[in-house]
């Protein structure tokens, strides 16, 4: 039975709290003689608030600080949301665990309880994701967009105060908070396909870490895992941030892991999508052969003139 101080970074958001809260509940059920304690970090996308992400360094904004801060051992684990991960893991770590996936889709919650289709034309609806962003306008090219950042608080607030018609959030946070009854409408993935690892969790440790690693490893949720590994599979080979509209969603049924990858122009305008089916255990190769097909189809063009206005 593990014992001592187990020390978890996280973010100071009420959600990223309910997240770090939710682990060390866990791993207390499991290891009651551990003292879990949290660590709050602020990180650089805490501080900049004004400005859309695809702006300021996209991926990595919200970990960089506490990685760093469980590279010199100042914590012990730190739980992260997977879709705020970078393709790539800094040297030294690893994903110890991924739990059980909570609702992948995004959410539309409106002011006037109307659904996307619905809108009135011209409906100002604010998102500062590039991928909701040119997936809305693909769907409905009439309506306006509007730069949202904050919290998921903060962004809720924001449909009130600054006349907008509606926003789009990630199910995933909207219900760990208790919030469901706010949903408008749960986004079919033919309209909006999510973003690499949304609803996940990641549970990032040193590698290798003999006392740590024990610790963590009833966290992890082994289709869970195989799922979200292949949707970053397919990011990390199209080396996806958030600068470009891509999304990928992976799921196990009957059939085997079915993984569905899209890259878009920002207005929507063109849009690459295709599907791979294999087996579960595959689900890594089968990203990477669908970024592959993709890249094929002329996804690589959209990456590299989207890149080069990013610089």
């Amino acid at each position: 039975m593990a014992s001592g101080t187990v020390t978890i970074g996280t973010r100071g958001s009420q959600l990223a709290l309910w997240q770090a809260n939710w682990v060390k509940d866990t791993v207390n059920r499991h290891h009651p003689d551990l003292t879990v304690e949290l660590v709050i970090i602020k990180t650089k996308g805490d501080k900049i608030l004004d400005v859309p992400l695809a702006k300021v360094g996209g991926k990595g904004l919200f970990v960089k600080e506490i990685e760093e801060a469980l590279l010199d051992g100042r914590i012990d684990l730190a739980v992260h949301s997977m879709k705020d991960m970078p393709a790539d893991i800094p040297a030294g770590l690893c994903i110890g665990a991924i739990p059980e996936r909570e609702e992948p889709r995004d959410v539309l919650i409106s002011r006037s309880g109307l659904p996307l289709d619905r809108l009135g034309k011209g409906a100002r609806v604010g998102t500062s994701s590039l991928r909701r962003s040119a997936q809305l306008l693909r769907a409905r090219p009439d309506i306006a967009i509007v730069p949202l950042r904050g919290n998921l608080d903060t962004r809720l607030k924001k449909l009130e105060n600054e006349s907008m018609d509606a926003i789009v959030l990630a199910a995933a946070g909207i219900r760990r908070l208790g919030l469901a009854k706010r949903i408008t409408q749960i986004l079919d993935r033919s309209v909006m396909l999510p973003a690499v690892g949304q609803g996940a969790l990641c549970i990032e440790t040193r590698a290798r870490d003999a006392r740590i690693s024990p610790v963590v490893a009833v966290l992890d949720h082994l289709p869970t895992r195989q799922v979200v590994m292949g949707e970053r599979s397919f990011l990390n080979r199209l080396e996806g941030g958030c600068q470009v509209p891509i999304a990928g969603h992976g799921r196990i049924d009957e059939k085997g892991y079915t993984l569905t990858g899209l890259v878009c122009d920002v207005d929507g305008s063109r849009q690459i999508k295709q599907s791979r089916t294999g087996p579960a255990t595959r689900s890594e190769q089968i990203g990477f052969e669908l970024a592959e097909a993709l890249l094929a189809m002329g996804a690589g063009e959209i990456l590299e003139r989207l890149n080069a206005n990013a610089q």
